[in-house]
């Protein structure tokens, strides 16, 4: 849903402002906390010195610590705050502009005093403060206005001004989330492929991209049999979209592909209830790819990045397929399905032959909710991180340090990869041989869909841990979070 905050720098100090809640940045140190901007201008209404106020309230500066408490005004009261910012990093800024976010749910206005850092940590400070304030709701009554986003949050002080351009490039960053989070988020009642093929078209009509829908009989006319076979269980036919993002002399082609079942039962290979619960949120890539699209002109990226969105609804009946069908994929491989719980991998696949023989990437890079396994190993907070390219697969790494996105680099073993191997058909679509390698299903996918790839240079992320949310905590809401746009973004704009 869209954002309610508005950041802007402000001229000025916090002793001009007239926001209901001032903020003073308190920096960590060696020894003690310290005034990180803006002191001076409030020290006449504070009651008691710093160092003092410090101690009563156990303050170390940490980021995102924060304490407020009343201040006289104007022949009143006012709020302020004090909010530690570590050391500074960016990643500081972004756990100050969360923490800011929340103490200001419910006021209209918001003024921090800026603690003097760059043009990365402006830009994490805005995405912070953003993220933290993103809601999804359909209740039909209004949000208290206690629990309300702030309307404004300023950024005063010196050297405020020269900030605009990173708040609003920060604010790209994290609409693109939002814009990824909401279709994740929405049920899949109304969520089906031809709904994500709507959403698509707005994004972009709005972010002047090109655009192109294969419908079932497209997808059987051109043999893209893999993404027929996941959705042919279901009354809401697959689809396949492309969107192109193409700047003046792009230095390169990038092509991104987004897992997008756009819910998953499972298909005959049944999941039990409490696995089906968060399955609305099974096409997070197709989402975090759109939403990455829509704002690749807003962070001026200079390379051509084409979007491929492979969407299927994954349910049962008796045009389903069953376990023991073998699929052939767009690029002529053929597929066994072993477990049609296993079928992210499978509308990928196609995806991933359709770019290799038509589009000539320089460069391959998926996102998917994919495997538990993938989970299992990492936990909720870090994406699991496959590549055959060493150059690629560093850049990202540090694309997603930035983000506050952490990615773990996970082995390609060769060893394991006679486990994609099928008695009957060229491939598995789970491994065969669990015995020989034990469980190594994260590891398993990577390879089967490495088959895909024809030695493109490729990244995969598995988010199937953090690309979801069980609480609110920080920039994340409870939900699904977009995992990987930000670093995707971040990336994409630096090459």
């Amino acid at each position: 849903m869209p954002f309610t905050t508005q950041i802007q720098p402000r001229r000025g100090s916090l002793a001009d402002s007239t926001a209901d809640l001032l903020v003073l940045p308190v920096a960590s140190g060696d020894d003690a906390p310290t005034a990180a901007g803006g002191a001076e201008a409030v020290a006449g209404l504070l009651p008691a010195p710093l160092d003092d106020l410090f101690t009563h309230y156990s303050l170390t500066g940490a980021p995102g610590e924060l304490v407020q408490f009343p201040v006289p005004r104007d022949g009143g009261l006012t709020r302020l705050a004090l909010l530690g910012v570590g050391p500074g990093s960016p990643g500081d800024l972004r756990k100050a502009g969360a923490a800011l976010s929340r103490a200001g749910r419910g006021r209209e206005r918001v003024a921090l005093a800026w603690p003097g850092h760059g043009a990365a940590a402006a830009a994490a400070f805005a995405e912070g403060v953003l993220l933290a304030s993103y809601t999804f709701s359909m209740k039909t009554g209004e949000t208290p206005a206690n629990q309300r986003p702030a309307q404004a949050v300023d950024v005063v002080g010196a050297g405020a001004e020269a900030l605009a351009d990173d708040l609003r490039r920060g604010a790209a960053l994290a609409a693109a989330t939002a814009l990824a989070r909401d279709l994740i988020n929405t049920p899949s009642l109304a969520k089906g492929p031809e709904w994500m093929v709507a959403r698509a078209r707005e994004v972009a009509s709005g972010a002047g991209l090109d655009v192109r829908v294969w419908d079932e009989k497209d997808l059987v006319d051109e043999g893209f049999g893999a993404i027929l076979g996941v959705g042919q269980g279901s009354v809401r036919p697959p689809r396949l979209v492309r969107l192109s993002y193409t700047p003046e002399n792009p230095t390169e082609h990038i092509v991104l592909v987004g897992k997008g079942i756009t819910f998953d039962t499972g298909g005959l290979s049944l999941k039990p209830n409490d696995n089906m619960k968060l399955m609305k949120t099974d096409m997070s890539g197709a989402a975090i790819v759109l939403g990455v699209l829509s704002e690749l002109a807003a962070v001026g990226a200079s390379v051509r990045v084409t979007g491929l969105l492979p969407l299927a609804e994954n349910s049962f009946s008796g045009s389903a397929t069953r376990v023991g069908d073998v699929l052939t994929t767009y690029s002529g491989t053929t597929v066994e399905v072993l477990n049609t719980d296993a079928e992210g991998r499978l509308v990928m696949a196609d995806a991933f032959g359709y770019a290799v023989a038509e589009l000539g990437p320089d460069a391959l890079v998926d996102v998917a909710t994919l495997t538990g396994a993938a989970k299992v190993a990492l936990g909720t907070g870090i994406g699991a991180l496959y590549s055959n390219d060493d150059t690629i697969a560093a850049e990202l790494s540090a694309a997603g340090e930035q983000s506050g996105e952490p990615l773990w680099r996970m082995p390609l073993t060769d060893e394991y990869a006679p486990t994609t191997g099928s008695r009957i058909a060229d491939l598995a679509n789970v491994g065969t041989r669990g015995k020989d390698f034990g469980p190594a299903g994260a590891t398993e996918a990577a390879l089967f869909l490495r088959e895909f790839t024809a030695d493109v240079p490729w990244v995969h992320l598995d988010i199937a841990g953090p690309g979801r949310s069980m609480s609110e905590s920080g920039i994340l809401s409870k939900g699904g979070t977009a995992f990987t746009t930000r670093t995707l973004l971040r990336w994409l704009a630096s090459r």
